[in-house]
């Protein structure tokens, strides 16, 4: 079963259960998904349906931190119940030692020496980590070994 039949299929479940926030959050999830597909032609990739969600997630993290920064504690609840839905449906990301595993190989094997090159490695790192790399922390990462 792929990604849009998953969360389509759990979108009806919560439904049927009563789950309004997890509906919700699933709606607008297969909505964003729908509408990718219609813009794009044809169905959606796994790579696809993560970059849909991560965007998701992400702009749910930067409403959390905005609310809160405003005391609007009641919508910021509201955004991370919807940030630890969707999150669910993300692959296990790399964490931070991974990630600097990983950096380390590439700046090792690309023979990179100065920050000058970042634009050179950050490519090869993101494309290594696949969807389950923070390109932030790598981003990071990268810099603190570099200078």
């Amino acid at each position: 079963m792929d990604y849009m039949e998953t969360i389509k299929a759990d979108m009806y479940a919560a439904m049927k259960s009563g789950d309004k926030d997890k509906a919700g959050a699933l709606r607008t999830l297969f909505a964003k998904l729908k509408d990718k597909q219609i813009n794009t032609r044809k169905d959606l990739t796994e790579g696809e349906c993560i970059s849909v969600i991560k965007t998701l997630v992400k702009q749910r993290q930067e409403s959390i931190e905005m609310y809160e920064k405003a005391g609007r504690e009641g919508l910021a609840v509201k955004e991370k119940l919807e940030f630890n839905i969707l999150n669910t449906y993300l692959p296990t990301m790399m964490n931070e030692g991974e990630i600097r595993q990983l950096v380390q190989s590439v700046i090792i094997e690309t023979n990179v020496k100065d920050i000058s090159d970042i634009g050179k490695v950050m490519p090869t790192i993101m494309q290594k980590g696949g969807s389950k790399i923070d390109g932030k922390i790598a981003n990071q990462i990268l810099r603190e070994l570099l200078e």
